[in-house]
C-alpha cells in the first residue's frame, strides 16, 4: 500500500496552504500547528511533512519552536524542510526531533555542503526535495528557477546514496487538478529502488488509488485534508 502522509505548511507559525507556492494566495486554516498535529495522531495517522515557508524564504530556520512543541507533544516521526542551510541549521533541527530532513536549495546551491552532510550523516538522514516547474528544479521556496533538470539533479545524488526523493510539481501544488502520475512514473523508472514521496494535485482518495496502483511508494498531501476532500479515516485505511 502507498504511505500517505499530511503536510503541515507554517507561515508565522500558523498551518498555511499556498497556490503554485506563491505566497500572496496564502490561506490559514489552523492557527494552532500541534492542534492540527493531535488530529492526525488521533486518527491514528504516524508521520507528518512539515514545511517552513518562512524559512524556505527567508534562506534560514525560522520555525524550529513549532517543530520543538510537535516533538514534545505528540509521537510522530517528523520530516522537516525549508531554511536548513548551516551546520547549526541541520544540528538545531535534529536536536529538535526531526527524523528526517528535506533539503532542496542547499542541494542545489551547495552540492558540497549537502554531500559533506551525507558522508557525516548517512544518506537515510536526507530527503532530496526536487521541486519541479518546466522540468527543472526550483529553489528558494519556489521564488526561483534552476537550470537543473530534475533527472540530473536526482541522479547525482542517487549515486550519493539518496534514495528518498519528494517531488513535487509545482504547476499542480495546491490546485486539486490531480498529481502528476506521469512524472511519477518516469521518475520510478529511471531510480527503480527509490522511495519517492509524491506532492502537488491530490484532490481525493481516487488520486490516492491511481498513485497506488502506479506502485508509487507514497505521497504527501494537504490542501485534499483542508478542504475536507479526503478525510483523515480514509488516509490511515489507504495506508494500512
Amino acid at each position: 500500500m502507498i504511505d500517505v502522509i499530511p503536510a503541515i505548511d507554517l507561515i508565522d507559525g500558523a498551518c498555511v496552504r499556498l497556490t503554485k507556492g506563491d505566497y500572496s494566495t496564502k490561506l490559514v486554516y489552523e492557527k494552532d500547528p500541534v492542534l492540527m498535529a493531535k488530529r492526525f495522531e488521533d486518527a491514528g495517522i504516524q508521520r507528518l511533512h512539515l514545511v517552513d515557508l518562512d524559512g524556505a524564504k527567508a534562506g534560514r530556520v525560522i520555525n524550529l519552536h513549532v517543530l520543538e512543541k510537535l516533538t514534545k507533544e505528540t509521537n510522530l516521526a517528523i520530516d522537516f524542510g525549508g531554511g536548513i542551510k548551516t551546520d547549526d541549521d541541520l544540528k538545531s533541527v535534529l536536536d529538535a526531533g526531526a527524523k528526517w530532513l528535506t533539503i532542496g536549495s542547499l542541494a542545489v546551491k551547495d552540492s558540497e555542503k549537502m554531500k559533506s552532510w551525507i558522508q557525516a550523516f548517512g544518506a537515510d538522514l536526507f530527503i532530496l526535495g526536487a521541486d519541479v516547474r518546466d522540468g527543472n528544479i526550483a529553489v528558494s521556496g519556489w521564488l526561483e528557477t534552476s537550470n537543473l533538470h530534475w533527472e540530473t539533479f536526482m541522479a547525482d545524488y542517487y549515486k550519493n546514496g539518496v534514495r528518498q526523493f519528494l517531488c513535487t510539481d509545482i504547476s499542480r501544488d495546491g490546485m486539486l487538478n490531480g498529481p502528476s502520475v506521469a512524472l511519477y512514473k518516469e521518475i520510478m523508472l529511471r531510480f527503480p529502488d527509490c522511495y519517492l514521496i509524491a506532492s502537488g494535485g491530490v484532490s481525493g482518495k481516487q488520486d490516492l488509488v491511481e498513485l497506488d496502483e502506479a506502485k508509487i511508494p507514497a505521497v504527501v498531501l494537504g490542501k485534499a485534508i483542508y478542504e475536507g476532500r479526503i478525510t483523515l479515516n480514509e488516509i490511515v485505511e489507504m495506508s494500512c
